[in-house]
């Protein structure tokens, strides 16, 4: 057998590998989580992708609850940042403080962890959302002109409440960029809401086990990474997100009537990215068109702008994926 036979033979093997372990992970995440099957999915791709998420749903629909799963069975670091009107960047990166020996020293917040929840990022102004830009970005925080790295992995998982926006502060399109997903989680169905009852008003509380280390973890997202992608795949991907600009010379008169504002070329990274890992997550090698069609809502949802015609008229965002994506 070839050097180059071995080498495919190795990829299929890996990502088998890997397809096995994302059913195991949804299978111990169920143990706490009822439902939320894309919800779930869509995180654990987020992770594998070394990126962030942004979970957007009402209240009582166990977004903290998921994450915290997430953490346990990947034996990840956790923090849970409440955002407030009053919360100071300080309060997220860590401050330098004066010891007993009247020197400086770096105290570390609570962003130096492997899982950070920004649990509703919205309810804190503009500069307290602008101290998680650099880290976010950089997966560094920099705190008197000295630069201090973030564990790996770090991942930001942020949740939003749709509903009740006053006194919120809309993040801004910067910022929203550096999320590759904006989940959505949905009311659960009559026999899951059953379920969560008969869960939470009782005794027993599951035991999780951890289905990856950190070690894994990291290898599993250099796998995704080197996972091979065709030119039709890759093109379709940039496609979408082209077309999902309006005011362009090629632009779509659906999109020039109801979006006012694209994507960027950071929207197609991610969606070929999210292409691999929706791949692998089955077992194959390398993404089809269909796997780039399927992510293209979670990382368009935050970064395509309806305009006031669109919500005058009814038209959603969906339908504006429906059309891009042919």
């Amino acid at each position: 057998m070839s050097d180059m036979q071995n080498q495919s033979v190795n990829i299929e093997e890996r990502a088998q590998e890997f397809a096995q372990k994302v059913a195991t992970l949804r299978e111990e995440i169920s143990k706490a989580v009822v439902g939320q099957k894309e919800a779930v999915d869509g995180l654990l791709m987020s992770i594998f992708c070394d990126s962030h998420s942004l979970l957007v749903g009402v209240p009582g629909l166990a977004k903290t609850l998921l994450v915290q799963t997430l953490a346990s069975v990947l034996e990840l670091d956790f923090q849970r940042i409440q955002f407030t009107p009053d919360l100071m960047p300080s309060d997220i990166t860590g401050a330098e403080v004066l010891d007993e020996k009247k020197a400086f020293r770096f105290n570390k917040g609570p962003i130096f962890s492997n899982i950070v929840l920004a649990d509703e990022i919205n309810r804190t102004p503009p500069k307290t959302q602008a101290a998680l830009l650099e880290a976010m970005q950089e997966r560094s925080v920099t705190i008197a002109g000295v630069q201090h790295l973030l564990p790996k992995p770090f991942f930001v998982l942020a949740t939003q409440n749709p509903i009740e926006q006053e006194g919120t502060y809309p993040l801004p399109e910067a910022q929203l960029d550096r999320f590759m997903t904006q989940i959505e989680m949905t009311y659960p169905s009559f026999e899951e809401e059953k379920e969560v009852i008969r869960r939470t008003t009782g005794l027993s509380k599951p035991i999780l086990d951890v289905v990856l280390n950190q070690n894994e973890l990291l290898e599993y997202q250099r796998f995704i990474r080197s996972m091979l992608i065709t030119d039709a795949a890759m093109e379709y991907a940039v496609r979408v997100v082209t077309l999902s600009r309006p005011n362009l010379p090629d632009s779509m008169d659906f999109i020039n009537q109801y979006v006012s504002w694209g994507a960027g070329p950071r929207a197609a990274q991610f969606i070929v990215l999210a292409a691999k890992c929706q791949a692998a997550m089955r077992g194959a090698v390398t993404p089809t068109i269909d796997d780039v069609a399927d992510v293209v809502p979670n990382i368009l949802r935050h970064r395509v702008f309806l305009n006031y015609k669109a919500e005058a008229e009814g038209v959603t965002l969906n339908d504006v994926f429906d059309t891009i994506r042919g």
